[in-house]
């Protein structure tokens, strides 16, 4: 009988030990797995950072000098584009472009015999608010609104003798989408219309030339973006 105790309490010792080391082997495990489970599911920040093509389309419709059928035509272009951009939730987000690019300047309609007048390079920073669907899966489309302030730099004269074109405010309306690839990247398309309606003074063989350029072009955007 006490051998038949022994040999019991012999037992139940070795299984107790089993039993113990099993289990700290399987919180180890839990343990080294947890970190990769928390990083694995970490959502993307508030931050995004797009890089657009962008395609401006301006309208040139105006008045030189009260002249019916005339104006300053301002040409279009390409240029690429960065946009910064702050999530406040999923469906608000604040946008800022910034790019620059450069429209040469023609006369127009009655006055088109002035040829070339000038080239003047525009830096149109714009800031809009965003509203962001977000219940079409990856499809993610959005609207905004904001506004635009324009600055006219390194202007340089042709057929003018002196070329001033002023800074301009406006609002701007924006609608696009974002189609997400992953969790950080997305393929973006957006289109943007600027109220830009600069005033300005020109003077051609001796003739002043003034009034007010209804630019109001479009910008018409592609690209990436990634959020972090």
């Amino acid at each position: 009988m006490p051998r038949l105790r022994i040999a019991l309490l012999a037992t139940a010792a070795v299984s107790a030990a089993l039993l113990t080391s099993q289990a700290r082997a399987a919180d180890l495990e839990t343990q080294q797995a947890a970190p990769e489970t928390i990083v694995s599911e970490q959502a993307p920040g508030p931050w995004k950072i797009r890089l657009r093509g962008l395609y401006v389309l301006t309208h040139n419709k105006g008045v030189v000098n009260g002249i019916d059928g005339s104006n300053l035509a301002y040409t279009n272009t390409s240029i690429p584009e960065l946009d910064i951009s702050y999530y406040f939730n999923d469906n608000i987000a604040a946008e800022l472009i910034l790019g620059t690019t450069y429209a040469n300047i023609d006369g127009q309609g009655s006055i088109e015999g002035l040829g070339k007048i000038g080239k003047v390079w525009l830096l149109p920073p714009t800031a809009t608010l965003q509203y962001h669907f977000t219940n079409f899966g990856d499809f993610k489309p959005y609207v905004g609104a904001g506004v635009n302030y324009t600055m006219f730099y390194d202007q340089s004269a042709k057929s003018a003798d002196k070329l001033d074109v002023e800074n301009s405010l406006g609002a701007a309306l924006q609608v696009g989408f974002d189609y997400r690839i992953d969790d950080h990247w997305d393929f973006n398309v957006d289109v943007k219309k600027i109220f830009m309606q600069p005033k300005f003074d020109v003077t051609v063989g001796g003739t002043d030339f003034t009034g007010k350029a209804k630019i109001d072009p479009w910008l018409i955007g592609t690209g990436i973006g990634y959020r972090f």
